[in-house]
Parts: structure tokens; C-alpha cells; sequence
């Protein structure tokens, strides 16, 4: 099975969490903040190399992450996009070769449903799956994206309204490096957002599968992060 490289998109202003003083990358879910929670979940599951996509003004916190011994390449780079596609298609850049496995940086799942996404991930790229959304029947977002799949996993229909039955993203993906190159022409064409780019996938008949968890949190708010910690069962 091909070296998988992961992904983390903390490129955006997280305006709403931030009114609470610390901006998504710095909150701490678990005791830890979540930037470096995630780069060591995506070490821990076997990336061959982890990169970060890091707003600009928000650089300079990483720097104890970058001095760290990691076992696997590990790379912090500032970035100032205007979209969540945009930043995908920033990381892909300096990505390796092969596939990815990619997080928003607002993600929150327990440790045993990280481990079941990665793995039937990589099984499904490796099975000729061109993306892999993480899904979940867990509905807290006001915006959230709706997801329709058959019996055998795969994505017919992606939409901004509720589905039957009622599933959503999760936001993680992993894509295969047909898909990587299309994020990029996608930008040029002037598409925005990731979940225009995967409707773009599905609505083309590109091979999108997903695969299910329990519940997945999306650090959008205070309250959100505040439902984390409880959820975890942790002190934040």
C-alpha cells in the first residue's frame, strides 16, 4: 500500500471561535492545543510526512512544533487564502507524491474513530477511490453538508439541504493524486470552497466514498469547544 501523506488546513480566520480569544488553531481540546494535537494524531497513524497550512498572523505560535524531534518529516508553512479549496490546493503543492489524508483544523473525533477513517480511507483509495469524505449522522453545524451514498459507500449526491437518511461531512478527507491535481485546476477555474470542489468530483462521476463514525464535532464556536471537552469526557 502506498505512503500516505497527511494534511492539516488551518488557514482560515475562524472568526466566530476567535471572539472567544484564541483562534482555532491555539484552542486547547483535551488539554492540548489543537494544532499540535492533530499533527501528532496524523504522526500516530502512520503519514509518511505531516505539513500544516498555518494563517499568516498565526506563524509565529508554531514555532515550538517546529523545533520538535519528529519522527517523520513534519512542516509548518504561513499562508493567507481566501477559501478552504484554496488552501487544499496550497497544501497539495507541497505535498510529495501520492495520496493524502487531509483535516480541517477544527475537527474533532475520538482516537478510535480517527483510526477507523484513516485506515478505510487508505483501503479505499487503495481500492480505486479517487476521495474519501468522513461522514457522520451527528448534525451541530447551521451550514452543514449533506451526504448521499449507496449501499456499497459510494457519494451520489452532495447538498446543501437535509438528505435521507441524514448524514454529513465531517471534514476529512483523503484524496488520491488524480484528485490532488484536480483542486488546482479547480481553483484556476475559479471554483471556491472544498465543498464546491467535491460536489464538482461527485457531480463528474469521480469515485467519491464515504465512511462513518458516530459523531464528529466542528470547532465552529465557544459552545462547540466547550461540547468537545465534555464529549472527551477531558479538561480543556
Amino acid at each position: 500500500m502506498p505512503e500516505i501523506h497527511g494534511l492539516v488546513l488551518a488557514g482560515g480566520e475562524g472568526s466566530r471561535l476567535a471572539e472567544g480569544g484564541v483562534p482555532k488553531p491555539l484552542v486547547r481540546v483535551g488539554g492540548r492545543p489543537q494544532l499540535a494535537h492533530l499533527t501528532e494524531l496524523l504522526v500516530d497513524l502512520g503519514c509518511a510526512t505531516v505539513t500544516c497550512l498555518v494563517r499568516d498572523e498565526f506563524a509565529g505560535a508554531v514555532a515550538d512544533l517546529e523545533r520538535r524531534p519528529w519522527p517523520v518529516p513534519v512542516h509548518f508553512h504561513a499562508c493567507r487564502t481566501p477559501s478552504s479549496l484554496h488552501t487544499l490546493a496550497a497544501g497539495f503543492a507541497r505535498l510529495p507524491g501520492g495520496p493524502a489524508f487531509v483535516t480541517m483544523v477544527d475537527t474533532v473525533m475520538r482516537a478510535e474513530d480517527w483510526k477507523r477513517v484513516f485506515e478505510v480511507a487508505r483501503a479505499h483509495l487503495a481500492a480505486g477511490s479517487d476521495a474519501v469524505l468522513a461522514v457522520t449522522p451527528f448534525v451541530d453545524d447551521e451550514a452543514a453538508l449533506y451526504v448521499s451514498a449507496d449501499a456499497a459507500g459510494r457519494v451520489r449526491r452532495l447538498s446543501p439541504t437535509p438528505l435521507e437518511p441524514v448524514t454529513v461531512t465531517g471534514g476529512v478527507y483523503a484524496f488520491a493524486p488524480l484528485a490532488r491535481a484536480l483542486a488546482a485546476e479547480a481553483v484556476a477555474e475559479g471554483v471556491a470552497r472544498m465543498r464546491n470542489f467535491l460536489a464538482r468530483l461527485v457531480d463528474r462521476g469521480f469515485v467519491v466514498t464515504a465512511v462513518s463514525v458516530p459523531r464528529i464535532i466542528d470547532l465552529d464556536r465557544p459552545s462547540d469547544l466547550e461540547a468537545a471537552n465534555a464529549w472527551l469526557g477531558v479538561q480543556p
